[in-house]
This record gives C-alpha cells, structure tokens and sequence, in this order.
C-alpha cells in the first residue's frame, strides 16, 4: 500500500486520486489558519515555489481538531490561504487526522511513521515527506519551519 491507494476530497467536494500525484515527491500538511504556527504557510509556498518545476508538490489539509484553529467552511479556509498568505498549493477539504473518524490517508500516515510521543497527530502543520514511489519517508514536527526540510526533500529528486 502507498498513498496513491488513496482518495481526497477537494474544495469544491470533488474526489480526487493521489495517484494523480503518482511520480511527484509530496509534503503532505495538515494546516490551520488561526494556529500561531500560521506563518508556515508563507515556507510551505516558497518550497513549492523552489521545487514544483522538479516534481515537487505540497498537499495542504486543513484540520479543527486542535483548539478550534480551523473553524471555517472550505471556501472560507481557501479564500484565507490565497489572500492572506498566497497560497496556491492544492488546500483540499477539511478533515480529521485522529480519532475514530480520521481521515483514512492519516491513519494511514501515522502507522507509517510515528512521531515523538507515537503515532497521532499533535499538533497543526505536522507534515510528511513522500518519495516518488507514494512512500513515507520521514515525519517532521510541527515546530520544523519548511526551510529546514530543504535538505531532505532535495535527496529525493
């Protein structure tokens, strides 16, 4: 199984593969715009905008589940991230990353890589690096800015 197995659902409600992103090194993020980790999104677009001429891509996933940081609808999140941080990074639909009702890409996520304290989601802007081949090759904390994934990310092209 990698994560071209799986399906997303977009903005506007359409289902979409993540084989379509098959051959691309992805940051797959679960993101929240009133989290005062926020700024990652202004790292998370300049990486895309270094990288994406290589295969390079982000995945944004807005989450609620950390102290209400995330409680617009999906237009409203999608209107946040391009004009207060000009995003233009596929954002897909808001979804849970723990729990009995996570998002079945992230249960997925965090039995491939655990983190500090296991295998769920702490935080906003958790992030994980994916190979060519839908792999997950690392996880990285929340608190690690995008510039410092620099390194890892280039070994993978």
């Amino acid at each position: 199984m990698t994560i071209y197995d799986f399906t997303i659902s977009t903005m506007n409600g359409d289902e979409q593969s993540l084989s379509d992103y098959r051959g691309n090194v992805l940051l797959i993020v679960n993101t929240a715009t009133k989290c005062g980790l926020k700024n990652q999104f202004n790292g998370l677009q300049q990486l895309y905008d270094d990288f994406k001429d290589q295969g390079f891509m982000v995945l944004g996933f807005p989450c609620n589940q950390f102290l209400n940081q995330e409680p617009g609808n999906n237009q409203q999140i999608e209107q946040t991230c391009q004009l207060n941080f000009g995003v233009n990074f596929p954002i897909f639909s808001k979804i849970n990353v723990n729990g009995k009702n996570a998002h079945p890409l992230y249960q997925y996520l965090t039995t491939q890589t655990s983190g500090v304290l296991g295998g769920a989601i702490k935080w906003n802007f958790t992030k994980f690096l994916i190979d060519r081949n839908g792999d997950v090759v690392k996880r990285f904390a929340p608190t690690t800015e995008p510039a410092e994934m620099v390194e890892d990310i280039q070994a993978l092209f």
